[in-house]
Parts: C-alpha cells; sequence; structure tokens
C-alpha cells in the first residue's frame, strides 16, 4: 500500500496540480455544529439518501420541499408514531413525493430507530451520529444498517456526507483505487473487508493529518477523470 503522499500526487497530476486538487476538495463540517443539528435534519439526510438511490438527483431535488410537507418536516417523534399505521397508505396516495412504498416505510422505521437512539444517548440521536470517532467510522456504518432501515452500503455514507459528517464513501473510484494498493480485492460488502478499509484509512490519517472526506475524495480523484 502507497503512503498518502504519493496517492496524493497521482490525484493531483490528474487534476492540474496540488492547488488545483486542494480545491476540488470539501472538508467535513466541525463536530460542534454537527451536534447542533436537530434530529429532523439527521431524517431528512437519511430520507433523500434512500429516496435518491436509483432515481435522478435532480427528481429528488425539485421535489424535496414536498417531501418536508409530506413527511411533517421530518419530525422523528410524529413520524415514528405513523410506522405501521395506516399514513403509509396516505403517503402512497402523495402526488408530492414519489411514490414507493418500501422507501417511504424506511422513512419511518428510520424515525423509530433515531428516537430509540435518542432514547439511549440523553435525548437526542444527533450527537451519537456526530461525536462517534472517525477512526471507528465502519462502526458506525454497522449501526446504521444494522438498526436502521435501507441504510446499509452506498446510501448510509451518502448521507452522512451530506451532513458533513467525516466520512468516506466507497464509490467505484474510490473501491478502485483501494483494490489498486492491496486494501482489499473487491467492493467491501462484508465487515471483514470494511474492517480492512477502516484500517487503511486511519493509516492514511496518521501519515497526512487528514479527514476522512478529504482522503476519500483523494483516493477518487486518483482514479476519476
Amino acid at each position: 500500500m502507497h503512503d498518502f503522499a504519493k496517492i496524493h500526487a497521482i490525484a493531483a497530476a490528474r487534476k492540474g496540480g496540488e492547488a488545483a486538487l486542494e480545491a476540488l476538495l470539501a472538508r467535513p463540517r466541525p463536530v460542534d455544529a454537527l451536534v447542533a443539528e436537530p434530529d429532523h435534519r439527521w431524517l431528512a439526510a437519511f430520507a433523500r439518501a434512500i429516496f435518491q438511490a436509483g432515481f435522478s438527483r435532480k427528481v429528488i431535488a425539485a421535489k424535496w420541499p414536498g417531501f418536508e410537507e409530506a413527511f411533517a418536516g421530518f419530525d422523528p417523534g410524529r413520524l415514528a408514531m405513523w410506522a405501521g399505521s395506516g399514513e403509509i397508505d396516505r403517503l402512497l396516495t402523495d402526488a408530492r413525493i414519489v411514490r414507493n412504498g418500501q422507501k417511504i416505510a424506511a422513512v419511518l422505521d428510520n424515525a423509530v430507530f433515531l428516537r430509540e437512539l435518542a432514547a439511549e444517548h440523553g435525548g437526542r440521536a444527533g450527537p451519537c451520529l456526530a461525536r462517534w470517532p472517525s477512526h471507528d467510522y465502519a462502526g458506525l456504518l454497522d449501526l446504521l444498517k444494522s438498526r436502521g432501515a435501507r441504510l446499509g452500503g452506498a446510501t448510509g455514507q451518502r448521507a452522512l456526507r451530506a451532513m458533513g459528517r467525516d466520512s468516506f464513501v466507497l464509490t467505484p473510484d474510490v473501491t478502485i483505487r483501494l483494490i489498486a494498493e492491496g486494501v482489499i480485492e473487491r467492493p467491501a460488502t462484508s465487515a471483514r473487508a470494511l474492517a480492512r478499509v477502516q484500517a487503511a484509512f486511519n493509516e492514511w490519517r496518521t501519515q497526512s493529518g487528514r479527514s476522512l472526506t478529504e482522503i476519500s475524495q483523494v483516493l477518487a480523484f486518483s482514479i476519476g477523470e
């Protein structure tokens, strides 16, 4: 596995130099800012990532104000009460949203998940998600996969990135670089493979002092055009 400086140099050469590469990199939001986010914004991010999977981003973006209205601002307490109720049938007739029954149910189930997580962590779920240590980011992904609904794989990763949480996203380009570095042999779908990915990111964090978010993007830019 190359050290991070080598991968950064490859990415910089592809993007027109180090300054050009650095200008492309997003940084994670400060933890304190994430802690301050109310739980309904975390639920909204989960919902948006769920509905975007398999749909045009433009379609979901155009309809998103309607989603906010139809799902009552994504208030977890209110939506948790809708889970398993006739509200799903009502939402299936609501033209403001994409009417996919499994995804609608997942949003309501995730409201229940966030309410449970809030009860376990002093009344709010967001601080748990925000403060989860980056060196065990794979553990946070496992939490979303095991206790959330439809939040495994890229969906949970993209939701956390959208919130500005320090994160890696295993896009095709990131996966290609990880395979080239000998970290994994194929897309990381198992807990064992994700542990190897986490270990590699932790090593690159130690070498570079950078966030998971920056490292993930540099890996992608080292492959993509």
